[in-house]
């Protein structure tokens, strides 16, 4: 079955292929994987062009780690991937600490592909500066 239809895109992080001196490209659900990375890493207002792209967990960065804090977050995540990700459907955000890095969030999405209908999961780690 062809996955065109989920799309081909620069890779991300943007770097040249060696061998042939063109951008890298990503492909499929590859592609979807680092769109979600590329909302995921982008502050609100960040792009001049297009101020409302991106997710507002970055407002969370000297937040309390409480209970309060990772709500927010999760629903950010949700808002975020819905809005800007119109290949994906959020299934479940679930965000926990990472008891080995105080200060560290560990923001779990599982997410499944609309027109293949595959389910896919990834861990985004977000740090907190007041730990």
């Amino acid at each position: 079955m062809a996955k065109e239809f989920l799309g081909i895109g620069w890779k991300f992080p943007v770097n040249v292929d060696t061998p042939t001196g063109k951008i890298s490209m990503s492909e499929y659900d590859k592609d979807i994987q680092e769109a979600i990375w590329i909302i995921l890493a982008t502050a609100k207002g960040e792009r001049i062009m297009q101020p409302d792209f991106g997710c507002g967990i970055h407002n969370f960065v000297f937040a309390i780690l409480s209970m309060a804090t990772r709500g927010s977050v999760e629903l950010s995540v949700r808002e975020a991937l819905t809005r800007w990700e119109p290949r994906i459907d959020v299934d479940e955000v679930k965000v926990s600490t990472d008891q080995s890095n105080i200060g560290k969030l560990l923001i779990d999405i599982n997410y499944r592909v609309r027109k293949t209908n595959n389910e896919f999961n990834l861990v985004y780690p977000f740090y907190l500066q007041g730990g």
